[in-house]
Formats: structure tokens, sequence, C-alpha cells
């Protein structure tokens, strides 16, 4: 089958979509607001993901996290609720235990800290950590230098600070790198300003009010000792954080003497898969998404069906004059197709093109509170739409077409 594209070829093709202009657009509009449903579903669900996608950004997603809670079993002369706390030499014990780990690396925190520069002051979370914790909750420092093995072997008292105490201390951020502010009653010089938004992902707090300081400083300023709050986990390529957090747990509970039944004494949190349940859940969305707009495009899609049976059965006359003066069935085929075919991408690539507007709009109105989310559409997908809006318009133009090339000029001509 060819498209002629000539002049006469498109104006009679107009010609017939504008002869019931209602009925045309009605049809089209179905078209038209399946393809504008599906894209622009399609890109809301992109700028969701791309917008936690960048809150998870630096965020390792093979980590997990362990913390102690009372026991829940007695065990060995030690009575049910026990309090205890991972200590700092578990982690050697650990690492040497579980080879599968890759990061071993323990953190303390204080909850109600206050930052003071001047009269000006914030309250802040105070947490104590080595360096290679960067590599599973990453502070994206924008300014300065994050944390390193110096600052820790030393006891250096210097620190990196978020966004929200810049806002609340200083006025700038180069008027905050190298400033000494007082916190918890301590001066310490400020080495670096983490680039992390509210509300992303971050370990014990909020990264935009947390102040990061060296593990060995905390425990000497806060008289911590030996007890870690948190315990920070990452795998080995190739091993799974679910399998290697039970042989932790059966570790500490070694080293604590702790029933190995007790499921209470040790809290732990799988990042891998709060990771792997996220992803699943827009592999979800995203089946869904198509599934609502493929029906509706579909049911625009038997619209144009309809309505070109409708056109067929009311030129049964013109078809049967063309015939009976030399139009063969391949030119009444090209007739009735082209006419779907420029139906449907007509009004399929209006709906795309309002879609693609749309979601432009609400790119640039959310850019700043979504850290740069993408909202629109790729290439790949428009391209893929703009075929299945042909393939569309072939299979709704195929049964008027059938029953036109099925039409005998006698007939048609004595038709009334």
């Amino acid at each position: 089958m060819k498209f002629r594209l000539d002049s006469d070829q498109w104006s009679e093709i107009f010609s017939a979509l504008s002869r019931n202009k209602t009925r045309t657009f009605l049809t089209a509009f179905g078209i038209f607001w399946g393809v504008f449903m599906l894209l622009l579903l399609m890109g809301g669900g992109r700028g969701l993901e791309s917008t936690l996608a960048n809150n998870f950004a630096g965020f390792a997603n093979n980590s997990g996290f362990m913390m102690a809670a009372p026991t829940s079993e007695a065990y060995k002369g030690f009575k049910k609720g026990r309090m205890w706390s991972i200590e700092t030499r578990d982690v050697q014990l650990i690492r040497s235990s579980v080879p599968e780990l890759e990061i071993v690396s323990p953190t303390i925190s204080n909850w109600r800290g206050t930052a003071a520069y001047g009269t000006n002051k914030s309250s802040v979370t105070v947490k104590g950590e080595f360096p290679d914790v960067d590599k599973i909750d990453n502070p994206k420092i924008r300014k300065g230098r994050g944390l390193n093995d110096v600052d820790v072997n030393k006891s250096r008292k210097v620190c990196t600070i978020g966004s929200r105490i810049v806002e609340e201390l200083f006025t700038t951020d180069e008027n905050a790198l190298g400033k000494f502010i007082i916190i918890d009653g301590i001066h310490y010089q400020v080495v670096g300003i983490s680039g992390k938004s509210e509300g992303g992902v971050s370990i014990g707090g909020n990264a935009t009010t947390t102040v990061h300081i060296p593990y060995t400083t905390m425990q000497q300023a806060y008289n911590r000792g030996n007890k870690v709050d948190i315990l920070c986990l990452t795998a080995r390529e190739g091993y799974r954080m679910s399998d290697i957090q039970k042989k932790v747990e059966a570790v500490v509970k070694r080293i604590h003497t702790i029933h190995p039944d007790d499921t209470q004494a040790v809290l732990t949190v799988n990042a891998e898969a709060i990771f792997s349940m996220i992803d699943n859940l827009f592999q979800g969305v995203s089946i869904l998404v198509w599934l609502i707009g493929l029906g509706t495009l579909f049911s625009g899609a038997i619209g144009v069906s309809n309505i070109m049976v409708v056109t067929v059965k009311e030129r049964t006359t013109e078809i049967g004059i063309r015939r009976a003066i030399g139009a063969t069935p391949t030119d009444i085929l090209t007739m009735i197709m082209s006419e779907s075919i420029v139906l449907t991408l007509v009004a399929g690539l209006s709906g795309m093109t309002f879609a693609v507007m749309v979601l432009q709009m609400v790119e640039n109105a959310l850019q700043d509170d979504t850290s740069g989310a993408t909202f629109q559409i790729s290439f790949g997908i428009a391209i893929g739409a703009a075929t299945l809006l042909a393939l569309l318009g072939v299979l709704a133009g195929l049964a008027p077409t059938i029953r036109a090339m099925a039409i005998k000029p006698v007939d048609a001509i004595r038709d009334e």
C-alpha cells in the first residue's frame, strides 16, 4: 500500500474528515486524551522516580544498620529485659568474623545538641563518625572538605555542618567556612559544608541540621566511652545484605551473651531491601500507567474504527462509482486507511505535544523543590508513541477497509 502525498490526495482526506466536524472531533478527542494521559502519567512517574533518586543519591544501596535494644529472652544467668550496648571493640571482631563485609563503621550521636556563633543559635544533631561512613551516606560536601583519618587519629575539634545550620548561624557559605562555632560548650572549626538537602536519606537525623565531628573527638567530649549507637555496614559486591546481617547479628549475640533466638535484642535496618522494594513499587506503577494509557488508546482506536465504518456506509455510492470508473481495491484500501491513519496521528500527536508542554511547565515550576527532578519523557518513548499511533491507525481502519473492498460496484451504485 502506497500513500500518494500529492495535494489532491490530502485535500480529499481532509474533506472527508470535515464533512461531520462534530463527529470527527469527538472521535479524535478519544485518541488525544489517551495519548495525553499516557504520557502525562509516564512523565509524572518519571518525575517522582527522579526526585527519589536525587534524594537517595550518595546513599549506598547495599548498606545495613544495627542498634542495640533490651533483650527479650533470659540467657545464661542474664534476665529478660537486660540493657546492653554495641561497643567499639566489636567492630574488629565483626570484620574478622564476616569477611563478606566491606565497611564496618560505628557512629555515636547527640540528638539534642546546640550550635552557636556569636548571638545566633541553632538546634542540631551531633554525630561522631569515621571517614568511611561517607561511602555509605555521602554528605555531598559543597564547600571545604569532609572528615579524614588524621582528624580521627588526632581527635581534632573540626566539623562539617548542614545547610540549615549555615543559614541560622551565618550569612553565606564563605562566611561559615573556617570559622569556629560552639557546639554544646566546645569550640569546633568548620572545615566543610554539606550539600545534602532536606528530605533525603541520612543516618540518624536530618542532614541539613547535622554536625559531623570525628568519632574519637565525640568520645572524649561527650564521655561516651566505648558505646556505639549505630553500627553501619556495607556488603562486598556479589553478597546480599539480608544474608550478611544474620551473620553479623549472630556474632554480636555471641560477644554479648544474648540468646541466639532473641528477635528483639538487635534492631536491624536493611537499606538494600528498602531500595529493592522501591524499585518494585515503581515497576508496578509503570505497568499500571501503561495499562491505563493503552486501555484509553485502544478505546479511542475503537471509536475511530466505528466512525470509519459509519463513513464507509455513508459513502457506499461514492465507492461504487469509484470502482465503476476503474478504481482498484488497492485504491479503496489506500483511501480508507489514509483517512484513519491521518485522523489517529493528528489527534495523537496533538495529545503528545500538549502532554510535553504540561510536563515542561510542571518541571519548571517544581525544579527548585524537587532538586532538579526530570518530568519530561525520553525521545525513545516519543518515537514509540508515534509508532504505536500509526499502528492503531492501521488497525482502526482495517475493519472499515475490508467492508469497503467487499462492496460491488453495481450494488453500491444502486444503494440509496
